[in-house]
Formats: structure tokens, sequence, C-alpha cells
């Protein structure tokens, strides 16, 4: 089953605003096993807006359109409809008298713009007529259309609770069941990545992605079910496959961040983080500390910038910086172990580095960077030359911080 998305506005054809609805309807619907034929967005004139719904029920089995049911004058999508279906507007008594009884709660006044709201194209059906914004389901030519609003709290509970069970009982045999999973790459190129996977020869049924998301990759893997296949059996299958050649380069899949990740492995080994930062900035505390309950595995951390808070807060030697530098290994060793001891953690991270776009010399040019890790038994060192401008470099070494103390985690499990 194809479905064309249409989503109207002009503050989406400005750029003011970010399109997100048509990006979370096409994950949902193609997740739920259906084909997305094509995404469209234009602005709030009703020739267009008739014209691209037109075009859109000549090739797609279902059409779903957002934005644009509002009450203010350039909500102009049911005009458009009623227009381009020849559907003149009629009252929805059931959302009419639901806006006169919210009227008479706050108001004295007999008219308010809201009652636009209740003006449907004929033959409409409200989805949700208890709603705020209730939208509604056209059939036209056999074929179903759904209106939702522009705001996403209220699209994303349109489609989730009443397009999705609409759409399912609309072909009797619709099969339903696909499999998904998006793998979570760091450290492995996008070109290598491919090269591995290219090794598996995997079944037909079987499509793969490829999404670079800087500073990872992601591989999207998607199986449907198909009379001749066992969908489920081959999604295993190809999972395990794909987790041997790519090995420990996948840190976690679907929604799994780095740092959840390294949360979890924390509080799995019942361990504590701090962290010392120079040219992160506190990147890395503060992509932990997104996680609720961070505080049972993270201490806290010292950013580091001024040689002098190296020396004071961290303990590293003042004869060391001047002698090898801030940006060296020897210092990046010390400030993990100051930082570990200082706090009492029982792993100390720390990362120093040249961020840019200046600072960098012959011998260590923008984007050297060193991150280290202290524990109790041992300390070590790795040294870093990343590509990129100044948020980059940055992005990348608190995401290779954490890869580190997450391998670390890891190693520690088996051993």
């Amino acid at each position: 089953m194809k479905i064309e998305i249409i989503a109207i506005g002009d503050e989406l054809t400005s750029g003011r605003i970010q399109n997100t609805t048509s990006s979370f309807a096409a994950r949902h619907l193609y997740d739920a096993g259906y084909d997305i034929y094509a995404m469209n967005t234009i602005g709030d004139t009703p020739a267009v807006i008739g014209d691209a719904l037109k075009q859109a029920l000549t090739r797609a089995d279902a059409i779903v359109v957002t934005g644009g049911l509002g009450t203010t004058d350039d909500d102009l999508t049911n005009e458009a409809v009623s227009k381009a279906l020849n559907r003149p507007t009629m009252p929805n008594l059931e959302i009419l008298a639901n806006i006169r009884t919210h009227l008479d709660e706050i108001t004295t006044s007999p008219v308010s713009s809201l009652e636009k709201l209740a003006w449907l194209p004929s033959g409409a059906e409200a989805l949700n007529p208890q709603s705020r914004m209730a939208g509604y389901q056209l059939i036209h030519d056999d074929k179903p259309i759904f209106f939702l609003p522009g705001i996403p709290s209220q699209m994303q509970r349109l489609l989730i609770e009443e397009v999705l069970p609409k759409l399912s009982t609309w072909h009797e045999h619709h099969q339903l069941t696909t499999y998904h999973r998006i793998f979570r790459i760091f450290n492995l190129p996008e070109t290598e990545v491919n090269r591995r996977i290219a090794t598996l020869d995997l079944n037909h049924d079987v499509h793969i992605g490829y999404y670079p998301v800087f500073p990872e990759v992601h591989l999207s893997l998607t199986v449907r079910n198909q009379k001749n296949n066992n969908a489920k059996r081959l999604f295993k299958s190809s999972c395990k496959a794909i987790n041997t050649v790519l090995g420990d380069s996948i840190y976690g899949c679907d929604r799994e961040s780095m740092e959840k990740i390294v949360g979890k492995l924390l509080k799995k080994s019942k361990l504590q983080l701090a962290v010392a930062e120079s040219c992160t900035g506190g990147l890395i505390c503060r992509r932990i500390t997104n996680t609720p309950g961070s505080s049972d595995y993270l201490l806290g951390g010292v950013v580091s910038y001024a040689n002098s808070m190296k020396s004071e807060f961290l303990g590293v030697d003042r004869e060391l910086i001047e002698g090898k530098g801030a940006v060296s290994r020897e210092v990046a060793e010390e400030m993990a172990v100051g930082i570990r001891t200082k706090s009492g953690a029982d792993i100390g991270l720390a990362v120093t580095g040249i961020a840019g776009p200046g600072g960098g010399t012959k011998l260590k040019p923008v984007g050297t960077v060193y991150i280290a890790i202290a524990t109790r038994e041992e300390n070590w060192v790795t040294k870093f030359h990343f590509d990129g401008d100044r948020g980059q470099i940055r992005e990348i070494s608190a995401q290779s911080g954490l890869d580190l103390v997450r391998k670390y985690l890891l190693q520690r499990a088996i051993s």
C-alpha cells in the first residue's frame, strides 16, 4: 500500500519551523508495513493545496495531510479541499457542540473563530471529536485521506491512536508485520561498514540502508513479512550476522545513545565515573547528565581550560605542563589520575586537545587530542587526530572518550 504525505504551512516552506510531522508519519507508517510514495511540503495557498491533493490521488493508495486546520486566516486546508474535491463545507455538529460548551465555560460571547474548526468538507468523519484538534478522514475515489493538525504533539497522537488502526483494516490482506532495527556504529567508516556487510550476501528480503549521522554511522535493517519467508527468523539471523562482522563498533541499537549505553554499563558494574575536560569544555558531562538517573554513576567533573586549573584542581605538575605541553600524553594521564583520586571515583576520564581553529603547530596540529582513562589497577592514554571544524572536533572527542569507557567496561566484564 503506497502512502503520500503532504505537509502544509508557510512556516515550513519559509524554513521558520522544521517539518517534523512528515518524518514522524513516515517512520511510523513505514514501520507498520506501508510504502511511502512521496513526501511534499507546500505553503498555505489553496490552489497549490488542491493541486497537490489531486495529484496524490492519482498515484497513492492513501494520503496523510498535516497542517492548515487551525482557526487563523492562513489555515486554508479545509477551503482548499472543499474546492478541489467539490465537497462543500458543512458543520460537524459534535465538534460544534463541544466548542460551544467550551465557550460557555470561558466567555459569554456566542461567536468565536474556534467555530471554524467544526466546518469540514462534506463526507468528512472526525477522527476524535473530543480532542482539542479533532482531525478528520475523507474517503475519495475509494481512497482514505487523513487530515491531521500541524502541531506535532496533536498530530502524533492522532496518527498513532486513529490513523494507523484505521489503515490496518483498510485492506483485508495487508501485512503489517515489519521487523526493523537501527545499528548505531562508531569509529568505523561508512565505506568499511558497507564492505563488511557486502560479504554477508544477505537474503533479498533483507533491506539495508546506511545513514551517516556525525560522528556515527547508522545502519538500518528492515525485514517485512512476506508469504514465502519467515520474517522473524530471517530478521534474527541477519542481526546476528551483522553483529558478527561489525563487532564492538556497534555500540547500541535504535534510540540508544552512547552516553546511555555507558551509563547502563557503569550501573551494571556498580562503578562510578569522574571526568576532567579541557577541549571538550564540559560536553562529556553534559551528555552523561542528559540521561535520568546519571547521578548513580557520575560523580562530577572539572573543566580545566587554563593550565592553572589543571595544576590546582587536578594536581598536574606545573613543570610537566611546561615541559610536555598541556596537550600531551603525560598531562592527559595526570588529569585522569587527578580527577579519579580527588573525586574517589572508580574511573577517571580526561580529555585534552586542540579543537581549533587556531593553536595548532606542526608537531601538534589542530585535531590532536589525547584521551586518558585511570583506574585503581592501571592507566592508559590514546592519541587521536581528528578532522573537522571546532564543533566537530569537540563532538567526536566527547564521543571517543565515552566510547573508550564503554570498551573498558565491556573488557572488564569478560575478564
